[in-house]
């Protein structure tokens, strides 16, 4: 049985997809990218902030789906440019704790409403006793 996660603490899908979506214990997150929930317009400023803002939005979307954002257990990053990965890994280290996610980084040429980075991944959710 599947459940749609949704929460408007994350921005609202801007296509044919869900925030989320639930089976049994196992959550897949769509890409986060880097919009503002209140507004659904990019966050100003560099690819900092433009991370800061997308992983603000995966833990909504993992607190909404019953989780945290250290209960997912792989990673996709999009950018349009790797040289930011130390950026990524600085920003990523605020919001995961050890041991980390399972994680691919992955430059492309161009992401949605032409931000620099995006974000999806898996989320399991220990079985609460």
């Amino acid at each position: 049985m599947k459940t749609i996660v949704n929460t408007d603490k994350a921005p609202s899908a801007i296509g044919t997809y869900s925030q989320a979506v639930k089976v049994t214990n196992t959550v897949y997150l769509s890409g986060q990218i880097p919009l503002i929930p209140e507004t659904m317009e990019v966050i100003e400023g560099g690819f900092a902030e433009q991370a800061e803002q997308v992983f603000k939005n995966l833990v909504a979307v993992c607190e909404a789906a019953g989780g945290e954002i250290n209960d997912m257990v792989k990673v996709n990053i999009f950018m349009t440019d790797l040289s930011n990965f130390a950026t990524v890994n600085e920003i990523m280290a605020k919001y995961f704790q050890e041991p980390y996610p399972a994680r691919a980084a992955i430059q492309v040429s161009a992401l949605p409403k032409g931000v620099d980075i995006e974000i999806d991944g898996v989320m399991e959710i220990p079985n609460v006793a």
